[in-house]
């Protein structure tokens, strides 16, 4: 849902205004930043107010999002001329990311890098980083260190969304420079990539390199070798699987032992 806002805000940028290249391109990266943050900052808004959980509220985002960029892909405004299918105009030239030759690799590469990075730096360097991980941590207490934790889900929710409205739009400005309701998949695969790379910036690049490996030779493979492209989802699945693994062997292993040792001093505390 962020994503489709981020593309929205930004397609609307590239192709409404004419501009050059040194302006164009940041300000539809800028609105492509602030649609998905807009969308993002409702969820973190109505758990704020209500509690209601992020995960649940978000899903339910992704239908209207879906719906909406359907609507708006047949309002003139959107819709290319002289199609009726939904499809939107292409992006102009001057703002479309510079591409690496005659492959489809661009700028967008550089510019997710670069946004990985000023993530770590805010979550580890800056006082705002820290209220976010102590709230994540543990709400009660950052709320008796005098943190407004309400406060602190919109912003997270917000620079966020703002993260999957950048990455929507560097995959419109870079790849695709048009909308149609058939691309999504991305927000589902980066809950594999976080899970992968542990929450962590630098282990996030690592885990999308991987699966972008993985997905960039999956059609090479089956021409060359003839092997199905599914086999690379049955082997992310189980890297997956193998990585959340320990931990859920470690935290029943914790909860059994837990459990022994409750026992066995209820037991000698009886016996006494």
């Amino acid at each position: 849902g962020q994503i489709i806002g981020g593309m929205l805000t930004s397609s609307w940028v590239a192709f409404t205004l004419d501009l050059p290249l040194v302006i164009h391109l940041p300000l539809a990266l800028i609105a492509g930043f602030l649609g998905g943050a807009f969308w993002g900052s409702i969820a973190g808004f109505l758990k704020a107010r209500t509690g209601a959980h992020e995960v649940i509220t978000t899903i339910m985002l992704n239908f209207i999002a879906l719906n909406l960029l359907t609507f708006f892909l047949k309002t003139p405004i959107y819709q290319r001329p002289g199609r009726t299918d939904p499809l939107s105009k292409e992006v102009a030239e001057s703002a479309r990311l510079p591409s690496f030759g005659d492959y489809r690799v661009n700028w967008g590469i550089v510019l997710a890098l670069l946004t990985a990075f000023v993530v770590w730096y805010l979550l580890f360097r800056t006082t705002i980083g820290f209220r976010f991980r102590a709230v994540g941590a543990n709400p009660k207490a950052a709320a008796y260190a005098g943190m407004s934790v309400g406060g602190t889900y919109i912003l997270a929710m917000a620079l966020a969304g703002g993260l999957s409205g950048l990455a929507g739009t560097a995959n419109l400005l870079g790849v695709v420079y048009s909308m149609s309701p058939g691309f999504l998949g991305y927000g589902f695969d980066a809950i594999a990539l976080a899970l992968l790379g542990r929450t962590h910036p630098l282990g996030v690049v690592l885990a999308a390199l991987l699966f972008g490996a993985l997905r960039a030779g999956a059609l090479q493979m089956q021409g060359t070798a003839g092997v199905g492209t599914d086999i690379i989802v049955v082997i992310q699945a189980l890297i997956i699987m193998f990585v959340a693994a320990p931990a859920l062997v470690r935290e029943i292993y914790r909860i059994r032992a837990r459990s022994a040792i409750e026992t066995d001093a209820i037991t000698k505390s009886w016996a006494s």
